[in-house]
């Protein structure tokens, strides 16, 4: 190998999170800041955070969601027609028909 080309290795490198954790690790340089560690990452917590909001997914699953409220109601409303009592009707005209129930 080449002499004098290699980074310095420092083996106890310290690692700061931004939610406060800190640790040490071997590395070229003498501080790291990083955002998130396995302490705060959804991944090793198990816990979902902000960051997924309104995907497509999302927002087609809420638009399914609506369609099925909307034909479970109509349904419903199909039902009460159905049992429901018969309206008056009136004489057809030309067929001689005429309702019994009048």
């Amino acid at each position: 190998m080449a002499r004098d080309i290699h980074p310095q290795y420092y083996t106890k490198t310290k690692v700061k999170c931004a939610c406060g954790n800190e640790f040490l690790i071997g590395s070229t340089q003498k501080e790291i800041e990083t955002e998130v560690c396995s302490q705060c990452h959804p991944f090793y917590t198990g816990q979902e955070r902000g960051a997924v909001k309104g995907g497509r997914i999302e927002k087609f699953q809420a638009k399914l969601e609506k369609k099925q409220v909307y034909q479970k109601k109509s349904i419903k409303k199909a039902r009460k027609r159905e049992n429901s009592e018969p309206t008056k009707q009136t004489r057809v005209k030309g067929t001689g028909f005429k309702p019994e129930f009048i």
